[in-house]
């Protein structure tokens, strides 16, 4: 803990009594004095007789909540940092409650290894801001409620960031590999912010052609290009005051980046065909599967319309990287497929999750989805085994650097000649000079009867 010239005073609030014995003796440190309590009420008495730098709370708490708790605290004392635990905090609990102002939200199973590091830190920035003098202001209450699934950390990372950033009009960068739920982080970011009671909008920037997409960002006039038969809102009017969401946005042409980087900077832009200008209120949430950075070095994204959208980045983790997440995807999945299709209950064994949680996932959540729904369709009885689960195998991926060395290969190519032809000889001849001239190494490394290599290699003299 850190060693604070004034002592710190910890309250602990919790209705199990063992857990506030081993947490008092965990987090005892110099200069920090452990208070506590086992339910709300007495934890406001605590509050507004003593200075109280960080408390630790259940969110099951008598007589009322743990967020009720943190609501009244933070009114009491706005400079209190609260971390509020839960033994599975849905994605609603630690949106609100980091937008409420909570400080973390922790899961209770991980207290053993995350409480003191969590501690520490609030003590650490309650420290901080002694020396600066800058308390944080309360956070506003919301209520809205979105449906993300998932008790891993990296995800609750992702949950507790959406609750710090919803609030404002920054542009947001969602990053993720496909199938993660990039499209739900957004809804989460809209239905978490000021915009929530105007529409959010989705635009596919890679699903539409590129002498479409224009007009279906900015409208157009009629009459301006074949087709246009009447006056059209584009998707920036009809968002208007709400949030548009640009889904793929690694996909949209060079063309229309220009265009949409002066409605960044202005909020201004004309239909096509018009030389009106329009204005808008947009929130723009861009989500994205590529690699921007990359793209930009190679020409294909503009680099200044990068910085204006990668204002906050969030990125979702792969499946892989949160498999602790994958038994309540699953049993989620389970039960809105059965009931959909009007199916009797159908349970999953452990031994089929232990089956999901070997896998790779390429397709991320949305694999996991088609999983589970085939499962379903091919189920012999109520409960899904090992040999239920229809796994796909993983795509084969070239290794790194390949496909641009495969490049530089193709456009060595001479004009004119066969290019299948010119490649197998040149690979023939850079395997042969690997194996110090031995034609039977090379043979055997090439899987190619010896004739058929020097026939092979002929073609390159």
């Amino acid at each position: 803990m850190p060693e604070n010239p004034t002592e710190d005073t910890l309250l602990l609030v919790d209705p199990d009594l063992d857990f506030l014995d081993w947490a008092t003796k965990h987090l005892s440190a110099k200069n920090l004095r452990v208070l506590r309590c086992d339910n709300a009420a007495n934890a406001i008495k605590v509050i507004e007789k003593t200075p109280v730098s960080v408390v630790v709370a259940a969110m099951e708490l008598e007589p009322f909540d743990g967020m009720e708790l943190l609501g009244r605290i933070l009114q009491q004392s706005p400079q209190t940092l609260v971390v509020l635990t839960a033994g599975f905090p849905t994605t609603g609990q630690i949106i609100e409650a980091t937008q409420r102002g909570a400080h973390d939200v922790l899961r209770k199973e991980s207290l053993a290894f995350e409480l003191r590091p969590v501690v520490e830190s609030a003590l650490q920035t309650q420290d901080d801001r002694r020396s600066a003098g800058q308390p944080d202001p309360e956070m506003p209450k919301h209520d809205s409620r979105v449906k993300m699934i998932g008790i891993s950390r990296a995800l609750q990372e992702v949950f507790k960031l959406v609750g710090r950033v919803a609030r404002s009009d920054a542009p947001i960068l969602i990053a993720g590999e496909s199938g993660t739920g990039k499209e739900l982080v957004a809804k989460a970011v809209h239905e978490y912010s000021p915009r929530k009671q105007k529409e959010m909008i989705t635009i596919n920037c890679g699903a539409i052609p590129e002498n479409l997409l224009e007009s279906e960002l900015f409208g157009h006039e009629k009459g301006s290009f074949t087709g246009a038969i009447a006056r059209r809102a584009g998707r920036f009017e009809q968002a208007d005051g709400g949030t548009l969401f640009l889904d793929e946005i690694g996909d949209m042409p060079l063309s229309i980046q220009v265009k949409l980087l002066r409605v960044l900077q202005d909020g201004s832009f004309s239909r096509v065909g018009a030389n009106e200008t329009l204005t808008t209120d947009v929130r723009i949430v861009a989500a994205t599967h590529k690699n921007l950075s990359e793209e930009v070095a190679a020409g294909r994204f503009r680099e200044d319309l990068y910085y204006r959208l990668n204002v906050v980045e969030i990125k979702i983790p792969a499946l892989r990287e949160r498999l602790e997440d994958i038994p309540l995807l699953a049993e989620f999945f389970l039960q809105r497929i059965t009931r959909k299709n009007g199916m009797a209950r159908i349970r999953i064994s452990a031994e089929a999750i232990a089956t999901l949680q070997s896998h790779n996932w390429p397709g991320n959540v949305r694999e996991l989805e088609n999983t589970i729904a085939r499962a379903c369709a091919l189920a012999s009885s109520q409960i899904l085994l090992p040999a239920d689960i229809p796994l796909a195998s993983a795509p084969r991926k070239s290794p790194a650097g390949f496909n641009a060395a495969l490049d530089q290969l193709i456009n060595a190519a001479p004009t004119g000649v066969n290019l299948l032809d010119w490649l197998n000889a040149e690979i023939a001849g850079r395997v042969l000079e690997r194996s110090d001239g031995d034609f039977k190494e090379a043979s055997n490394t090439l899987n190619l009867p010896l004739p058929d290599l020097r026939k092979l290699l002929a073609q390159k003299e």
